[in-house]
């Protein structure tokens, strides 16, 4: 299904707004007819007919209460036209938002983020004209002429095939100009969104590229950028002018050729009165506006396309989603098991080996290896995060898909090496949305080894942070996603090395908190420091995405590659 018919159904599916839209312009369409008959009416009874002008009082107050008619109903058909947008828009960005949410972890990390927000934002607000004019304009289009030529039919009938027969024209220029509109659009939109990626980048980036020297490099990349979006606006819009033009020229030579034959029925011929004929030429504009109304809304519409295909284009990947089930856990730790799994990153760049191993419940197992062996791979299967290529995790002896979504996630915790921090309050990155009084957060603040950091803060808990946690340093940060943990109390905690690049202090207090956290639950660990996971149940050693050892500290400090790595990062030479 092309984006003309998915734009359709989105309309199509507001059945109330369609149906308020038509009962707007059969309202419009007839005080456009009582406007122009009492107009008439009013000229002739006296210019021609001499009647005093107490005698056309009545008809001048009809008048006016033909005209506050028509500029009600095109008011609401305006607002019914902006509501069926938000509408429709508001579906488009829940479809986006869906699959944006739904994405395996490593298609969503692929790309920039600045597209991604670009089409969510960006390319949803450019449909915008689509449903708020040309909609509204579609359905007038189809009525209000539709009135006019039964009028005109039943005064003079030559009148009326004239005017049927030059109204094609109008229509006929402006798919030709939508055409071509359309294709500049996308072209624009394309330009938008590669100006709007590269902008997010650079901003992202922007104190690497001062550290290298690279911002004035990266500032007239930027602009390039702009100027090409710029171009692509501008000749868009200039399409959008000549568009206009040519429509009021079209509809000005059919209005004069109407105007043309009721002059030579009226004064050469004298086979028209002046009523017929001054009706005739008082709706003959009324009825070339309404299809000039749709050539320019058609012209909007076109342009929309371009936005709706990126938009299709995302909403139609390839969805390799997860599916879950709606099974409840019924073990705050469950037994894990993984059976023969392995996965493949896109491209082949790295692969994990089959796999077997048990996790029972409330034990501590710890993942190490070199940097690349495959340990934070498992762990993202594990949390289901990654979709086995092969194999099975088992929970309880159940696969792990095979239960609810949110009943799997509401009862782990992963803190990583770099856990992300929104920009908004301490308490708000604490309890992530989830409603909580101030006492449980000081209680995880306080697990957390935060709160010496909080009291030196303004507003305390209350303190907002930058976007990424900006002005916390990187163990703050740390121990913030720790209470994270501690506000939600999981029962089986993931871990890839937290205390990577703090100092000892700081690893201390975060060693303690995991300690404190862990005491209830299952444990996983990927350890870059073997000193920190000596103590550990299991350990799994990983090389090239395979489990190459497995066993208690002092086990394997028999295998001589796990002795080396345990010696090198001692300091010891061998």
């Amino acid at each position: 299904m092309n984006a003309v018919k998915r734009l359709q159904a989105l309309a199509f599916a507001e059945r109330s707004h369609i149906s308020g839209l038509v009962l707007s312009s059969v309202m419009i369409g007839l005080s456009i007819l009582a406007q122009a008959y009492l107009i008439v009416d009013i000229v002739d009874r006296i210019f021609l007919k001499d009647e005093s002008f107490e005698a056309v009082i009545p008809a001048l107050l009809w008048l006016v209460v033909a005209l506050l008619v028509r500029a009600l109903f095109g008011y609401v058909s305006g607002r019914i036209g902006a509501s069926l947008s938000e509408k429709a828009k508001q579906t488009l960005r829940l479809q986006l938002l869906d699959r944006y949410a739904t994405s395996p972890v490593e298609s969503s990390l692929t790309g920039q983020s600045g597209k991604k927000v670009s089409v969510f934002m960006d390319a949803v607000d450019e449909v915008d004209a689509y449903f708020s004019q040309y909609w509204p304009q579609v359905i007038q289009t189809s009525i209000i002429p539709l009135l006019i030529l039964v009028v005109v039919f039943s005064q003079h009938w030559i009148s009326g095939v004239i005017m049927m027969v030059t109204a094609p024209f109008i229509p006929l220029f402006f798919i030709i100009i939508g055409i071509a509109t359309q294709k500049k659009s996308e072209e624009q939109m394309e330009k938008m969104n590669q100006f709007s990626g590269k902008f997010l980048d650079v901003l992202q980036g922007l104190t690497t590229l001062k550290l290298y020297n690279r911002t004035e490099q990266e500032a007239i990349a930027i602009e390039k950028s702009s100027l090409d979006f710029r171009d692509a606006t501008m000749i868009v819009l200039k399409t959008a002018f000549l568009s206009g033009l040519m429509l009021e020229f079209i509809s000005m030579l059919s209005t004069g050729v109407v105007a043309l034959e009721v002059a030579l029925q009226m004064v050469v011929w004298e086979n028209l009165t002046f009523f017929s004929g001054f009706l005739i030429l008082v709706l003959a504009p009324e009825y070339y506006l309404a299809i000039k109304d749709l050539g320019s809304a058609f012209h909007t519409g076109r342009g929309s396309m371009g936005a709706a295909d990126r938009i299709f284009e995302v909403l139609d990947a390839p969805d390799d989603r997860t599916q879950w089930g709606t099974k409840s856990l019924d073990s705050r730790t469950p037994d894990l098991e993984l059976e023969d799994i392995s996965f493949e990153y896109a491209g082949g760049r790295f692969a994990l080996q089959p796999l077997s191993g048990r996790i029972s419940s409330g034990t501590h197992l710890a993942l190490v290896g070199a940097s690349g062996s495959g340990k934070t791979t498992v762990l993202n299967v594990i949390s289901g995060l990654l979709q086995v290529k092969s194999g099975r995790v088992l929970v309880d002896g159940e696969p792990l898909h095979t239960f609810g979504e949110s009943a799997w996630y509401g009862n782990i915790a992963y803190i990583s090496q770099n856990p992300y921090l929104f920009a908004g309050t301490l308490a708000d990155n604490i309890s992530l949305g989830e409603a909580a009084d101030e006492r449980e957060l000081q209680e995880a603040v306080e697990a957390a080894g935060l709160s010496e950091v909080i009291a030196h803060l303004p507003n305390g808990i209350w303190t907002e942070l930058g976007e990424g946690g900006f002005g916390l340093s990187g163990g703050e940060r740390q121990r913030l996603a720790l209470a994270r943990a501690f506000f939600k109390r999981p029962g089986i905690l993931l871990f890839d090395e937290p205390t990577t690049g703090l100092d000892l202090k700081t690893e201390r207090i975060v060693r303690r908190s995991i300690d404190e956290l862990s005491k209830d639950a299952t444990l996983i660990t990927v350890a870059h420091r073997l000193h920190t996971i000596k103590e550990a149940d299991t350990i799994w050693f990983m090389d090239d995405g395979k489990r190459i050892a497995e066993g208690t500290h002092e086990a394997l400090l028999a295998v001589p590659e796990y002795a080396e790595l345990f010696a090198l990062q001692k300091g010891v030479s061998r």
